[in-house]
């Protein structure tokens, strides 16, 4: 496990996760968001975001956090590894909610509410997003892929990891 990806619906859990990976593993974390969003919540042009990741993606070691649907294909085949959070809607939006009023690290800004459009987006993804990812998941089958269904399960992951 050198280059990594952990991918999901937003509010699965993917960056906690991360974290912890990082933390165990001494993997480098790189979070999507942060190479996507000022702190003024703008972001910077697709130009800038597509270099940001294809040096990211360009290193020896790495996991890279984040869902962006349009570069998920890009980081599958650059990585070894690759985690899916593939868990119930209920938890994604209670997730997001959690995040509310709190510093994240993979985001540079303080979320004040939960965002209508984020939540549509949330709501949105098991029918948008989801075969995508499951489909691009069956085409590089060879990887190393390990799906959760609870973060419960990818605690006990990380918990595995701290044991060996």
């Amino acid at each position: 496990m050198n280059k990594t990806a952990v991918l999901g619906g937003s509010g699965s859990g993917k960056s906690t996760f991360a974290i912890k990976l990082s933390a165990v593993t001494g993997l480098p974390l790189y979070h999507l968001d942060n190479l996507f969003w000022n702190k003024d919540k703008t972001h910077v042009s697709r130009e800038v975001f597509d270099r940001r990741l294809d040096v990211v993606l360009s290193y020896d070691r790495y996991i890279v956090d984040g869902e962006y649907s349009r570069t998920i294909e890009k980081r599958i085949a650059a990585a070894d590894t690759l985690f899916y959070f593939d868990i119930p809607l209920e938890d994604r939006l209670s997730g997001a909610s959690a995040r509310v009023g709190t510093v994240h690290p993979d985001l540079p800004w303080v979320e004040e509410e939960l965002d209508p459009e984020f939540e549509k987006w949330i709501r949105d993804y098991d029918t948008d997003q989801r075969p995508v990812t499951l489909a691009l998941l069956e085409k590089y089958k060879e990887k190393n892929i390990i799906i959760f269904k609870s973060r419960e399960e990818a605690d006990n992951y990380i918990l595995s990891l701290t044991k060996k």
